[in-house]
């Protein structure tokens, strides 16, 4: 009896192990029966099983020997894809770590599995070097440091210093923000190539994309300054006029300027990440503050951070300027950049604002691809912008691929998302920094998450 007991406790004991977060990096890990979805081409493999190991797929194949004391995960019926990429997040830029580690595993519980800091902060070095040595369980992350804007740098001699700075510390890019004038810019341009430090995010208005683009820009975010250089009047436009991303004009825009605006950023090699969650929820009259306030996923939002976002929309929708009619073909005209980006071999990138107005970490991903679907994209071309493409903007062939070699940041569907991309939100388990994060502590991580 005292056996047979005992044995109750082991089996027991093995079976919480298996379900919960697996820290040690050493044991191998293995998916059996799954179908992978590898994003090297557009295609299933069916029956697979991968095996990981140090946070690297070591094997992927029909039939695959492993060490007997692995972790098995049975995954028949589900599909295994890379994990996706936040390309534009926001970490909060505070003196405290505790909400930035609450923020990174919303990111994780949805399969988020690398995302770059777009307003970096010097905690969040902090940050990077704890998640890199496991200390912290999150997302693979790329911070920009404090932004360059109209504010922050109002001398050359200023931004000069501020690029020279961040280099220094150790940030990732640098983060533009609006205001940057044509002299401050083109001084941190030209000391961001003597130090080798990456650039991206808004367009200033007087700057703009052209030059934007030609000054060797990483990522145009939003699609800052595409809208306002396809006015017919570019000249006599003011940023007033225009709104927020061409917001109050966007309606008027000559469509047949875009051709050469976006051969322009292709000549440059300029990603572009179109955070079109932003517009579609922020600017679009086509959904209400209440419906998008009533969500599930704004549970996970504290109400200030609620409250601050309806303001910010009410207020959007109040102004003068704004002309629901209009704003409407704004959003088309968007959808169409979006669309041709793709056409036309424009690099892009997954990136929804999160967490900015009404985009939930992680949650508003799922969003943001179908934004890029209805958009006109397939689903495979949307799930690239999170996957394949991320390596290829960081130069890593080892990243956003399933493969032999790659990084083992994993996410683990129920459902197909090369049929159907809602089905990025059916995640059954993600795997990130060697670690496997199962269904249930995943669930347990987003109860404790929940603010109400």
């Amino acid at each position: 009896m005292k056996k047979q007991l005992l044995f109750i406790l082991l089996f027991i004991s093995f079976i919480s192990q298996a379900q919960q977060t697996v820290d040690s990096r050493q044991q191998e890990i293995v998916f059996t029966n799954v179908s992978v979805i590898p994003m090297t081409s557009e295609t299933v493999l069916n029956n697979q099983t991968v095996v990981v190991k140090n946070g690297i797929i070591t094997h992927i194949s029909s039939k695959v020997n492993y060490d007997k004391n692995a972790l098995i995960i049975d995954a028949k019926g589900k599909y295994l894809m890379p994990g996706l990429a936040e390309m534009h997040a926001h970490v909060p830029p505070i003196d405290d770590i505790q909400p930035m580690k609450d923020v990174l595993l919303l990111f994780a519980a949805n399969g988020v599995t690398t995302i770059r800091g777009m307003l970096g902060h010097p905690l969040h070095l902090e940050l990077r070097s704890k998640i890199q040595s496991g200390e912290i369980v999150g997302p693979r992350l790329y911070t920009s440091g404090p932004s360059f804007s109209g504010a922050s740098v109002k001398t050359p001699e200023e931004g000069i210093e501020k690029v020279r700075s961040q280099k220094k510390v150790g940030y990732d890019f640098m983060k533009m923000h609006p205001g940057i004038t044509k002299n401050n810019f083109e001084a941190i341009v030209k000391t961001a190539k003597e130090e080798n430090m990456p650039f991206g995010g808004h367009v200033s208005f007087g700057v703009g994309v052209w030059r934007s683009a030609e000054a060797g820009y990483a990522t145009i975010d939003h699609l800052d300054g595409i809208i306002e250089a396809m006015m017919p009047r570019l000249d006599t436009l003011t940023e007033a006029e225009a709104g927020l991303f061409g917001l109050y004009v966007g309606h008027n825009a000559d469509v047949s300027r875009l051709d050469k605006i976006l051969k322009t950023i292709k000549d440059n090699n300029v990603w572009i990440v179109p955070t079109q969650t932003l517009a579609e929820h922020w600017q679009s009259p086509a959904r209400t503050t209440e419906g998008l306030l009533s969500w599930p996923e704004m549970k996970y939002m504290d109400k200030s951070t609620l409250d601050g976002w309806a303001r910010a929309k009410n207020s959007t929708m109040k102004n003068p300027q704004y002309k629901p009619e209009s704003v409407l073909k704004f959003i088309d005209v968007r959808r169409r950049i979006i669309r041709e980006c793709q056409r036309q071999g424009v690099g892009l990138l997954l990136g929804s604002d999160a967490p900015q107005v009404f985009s939930v970490p992680g949650f508003s991903l799922k969003h943001e691809l179908n934004y890029l679907v209805q958009s006109g994209l397939t689903p495979y071309q949307a799930l690239q912008t999170g996957t394949i493409n991320v390596g290829k903007f960081f130069k890593n062939d080892n990243l956003g691929v399933i493969k032999k070699g790659a990084v083992a940041d994993l996410v683990l569907l129920d459902a197909n998302p090369l049929k159907d991309i809602t089905a990025v939100g059916s995640v059954q388990g993600v795997m990130l920094n060697g670690r496997w994060l199962a269904k249930n502590e995943i669930d347990k991580t987003l109860k404790k998450l929940a603010k109400n």
